[in-house]
């Protein structure tokens, strides 16, 4: 089966977005933000799946500045996978990293193969987050942790109008859940320890930082790569986005749970 059908993610996109949020990065926060939610986490020599790898930056962070003794990137993506690669090369860490690209539902590898399970900002994309748990569950090895940052739904129900029309303007394959239905998901997986922490006001004030610098000192040069009817969408999406920030409407948030030992 290939996987043409998944790419949402094209080199103009990639190139506005990673501008915006840093080498290696399609959502916010960068390494700081990585950080931020693996604070306590002792990642020295483990092994690791990065689910939604993107460009791979959260990858190679976790190698070079965590110890990370084995980072394994999985996307549906196909075309950002020799991204990482390159990106792993310039860094020296083709030897601690493995990308793979994977078709969308349960995940191809046995029970217990990794110490920990990350993701930044991509698990948006999987609908089903109870499956999700639980096959996050299954991969961890007894005391394994997940620790994770994603955009999170500030309702339940149907979300404002102001919310329809970011998520129209995104245009992108999104499945959100409120922190209520992550909590419920991996609880019902069988973690413990759960800790779901809300990131909604940093990334308000954030946000406008990033439109305006989209607005000012980066946007001349990222015309010139994507043209500046695509810029000005761009710049579009980002004042809906902050409009459904501003709600509460959209919450980034992380998201941490342990396997029982």
């Amino acid at each position: 089966m290939s996987n043409d059908t998944h790419q949402e993610y094209d080199d103009g996109l990639v190139a506005v977005l990673e501008a915006v949020w840093g080498e290696g990065f399609m959502s916010p926060g960068g390494t700081d933000e990585v950080d931020r939610y693996l604070h306590g986490i002792d990642l020295t020599g483990l092994s690791v799946l990065d689910i939604g790898c993107g460009l791979g930056g959260v990858d190679i962070h976790l190698v070079s500045q965590h110890q990370a003794s084995k980072v394994t990137g999985i996307d549906i993506e196909s075309e950002l996978i020799p991204r990482c690669e390159r990106l792993a090369q310039k860094y020296n860490a083709v030897e601690q990293t493995l990308f793979l690209c994977v078709e969308p539902g349960p995940l191809p590898f046995a029970n217990a193969s990794f110490d920990m399970v990350t993701s930044k900002d991509s698990i948006i994309h999987i609908a089903d987050k109870h499956a999700l748990a639980a096959d996050i569950y299954r991969l961890l090895k007894p005391g394994g942790c997940f620790a994770a940052s994603d955009w999170l739904a500030g309702y339940e129900g149907k979300p404002s109008a102001e919310m329809r029309e970011y998520l129209a303007a995104e245009a992108l394959d999104f499945g959100l859940a409120s922190a209520d239905g992550y909590r419920h998901a991996l609880s019902e997986a069988g973690f413990i320890d759960i800790e779901i922490v809300d990131r909604n006001d940093w990334y308000r004030t954030e946000a406008r930082r990033e439109r305006d610098q989209m607005r000012g000192a980066l946007y001349d040069g990222l015309v010139s790569q994507v043209g500046s009817e695509f810029m000005e969408h761009e710049i579009d999406v980002w004042e809906k986005m902050i409009i459904a920030l501003d709600q509460g409407q959209l919450r980034p948030t992380h998201l941490r749970g342990r396997k029982p030992g």
